[in-house]
């Protein structure tokens, strides 16, 4: 072996060996001057600009899911009208047939005492609660009720009396 290729070698395995480590030392300094600069305030804008974009999504969606709640509560409420207006009319319904039983009641009571004898009606109504008997007085024919009266003791007749008079005053407050 030549001393010239020996010392081309020796050259050689030593710039193999100094160019890692030249290129270790070089390559932050490098990488350092060829990033790019960031221009001033344009990260800043891009960020402002993201946020922006991210907060329009996210209020997008949070009115749309509002809206889905909204429309769901529509549904509930519109369901419980309907739930409420049935049980209105069942109501109103049940209401006509109480009245028109109440009525019917009513006319077969005062029939019954319409029809007694005045002592036996006389004794009979000033057992009942005074109201109850004032109002079955008010729905005789006023000749067979002052005969009813008649008959009864002093005391129950006056009181009597006086509860149709309240409510005749009530009816009619002029």
């Amino acid at each position: 072996m030549s001393t010239h290729t020996h010392s081309r070698k020796m050259a050689l395995a030593g710039l193999a060996v100094a160019m890692p480590l030249m290129l270790a030392t070089a390559l932050p300094a490098i990488s350092q001057t060829l990033a790019p600069t960031p221009r001033p305030g344009s990260s800043a804008e891009e960020i402002a600009r993201f946020c922006g974009n991210i907060a329009d999504a996210a209020r997008d969606r949070r009115y749309q899911l509002q809206k889905m709640e909204l429309e769901k509560l529509q549904v509930d409420i519109d369901d419980r009208i309907r739930k409420l207006e049935a049980k209105r009319a069942e109501y109103e319904e049940w209401l006509t047939r109480r009245n028109r039983f109440m009525e019917q009641a009513q006319e077969t009571v005062v029939g019954i005492y319409g029809n007694m004898r005045p002592d036996a009606a006389a004794s009979q109504l000033g057992k009942l609660r005074a109201e109850t008997a004032a109002a079955i007085l008010m729905s005789l024919d006023t000749r067979k009720a002052s005969v009813i009266l008649n008959e009864m003791q002093v005391e129950t007749a006056a009181s009597l009396t006086g509860i149709m008079v309240n409510a005749a005053r009530r009816k009619d407050p002029s």
